[in-house]
């Protein structure tokens, strides 16, 4: 049977909790990665390392914030591997159990996965749903992107930058250059 709707609680923010259960209730199936429709991590990858990540940032709007994501990272493996085929959700699950025995993975904290090799830059995508077939397992990922964490709080340049960023001055969009005399 194949399951084309997202499975609950996947959306642009999947919890590292949510996929894991998800991954957990499905039967043994090969594992793949795709964006847009396509395997972006090939056969005989490997889970080179999960990291637990606290980010703390400050955004253009002056508003500091701090979050926690599940970094999992994949790699290619070797032609000899590649050849085996994906690996299983199960051995993925064992992989990730045998890790969060070590070291502290937030169930809330949005899970990610990074890969890249020598054609494709290192990036870290989004989970937005997985689909699960009678003879596989595929996570759909998407690209991420970057967005004004500040929003409405700074509005729209209508001069140049300020010393600080207040409410109507423009800091977060392009400014005019200033000219040095």
């Amino acid at each position: 049977m194949t399951q084309t709707a997202p499975i609950p609680g996947l959306s642009e923010h999947t919890s590292t909790a949510t996929l894991i259960t998800a991954l957990r209730t499905l039967p043994q199936r090969p594992l793949q990665f795709h964006l847009h429709g396509e395997v972006l991590v090939p056969a005989g990858y490997h889970v080179t390392e999960v990291k637990a990540v606290t980010i703390e940032a400050m955004d253009c709007g002056g508003k500091a914030n701090a979050w926690r994501e599940t970094v999992i990272q994949l790699m290619d493996g070797s032609a000899e591997e590649a050849q085996a085929g994906f690996m299983t959700n199960q051995k993925f699950l064992a992989i990730y159990d045998r890790v969060v025995k070590h070291i502290p993975v937030r169930a809330e904290a949005e899970v990610r996965f990074e890969y890249g090799n020598a054609t494709t830059p290192a990036l870290q995508y989004h989970v937005t749903h997985v689909d699960t077939q009678p003879d596989m397992i595929t996570v759909h990922l998407r690209t991420p992107g970057v967005q004004c964490k500040a929003g409405d709080a700074c509005g729209t340049a209508t001069e140049a930058a300020s010393e600080s960023c207040e409410p109507a001055t423009g800091c977060c969009a392009p400014q005019a250059p200033i000219t040095l005399r």
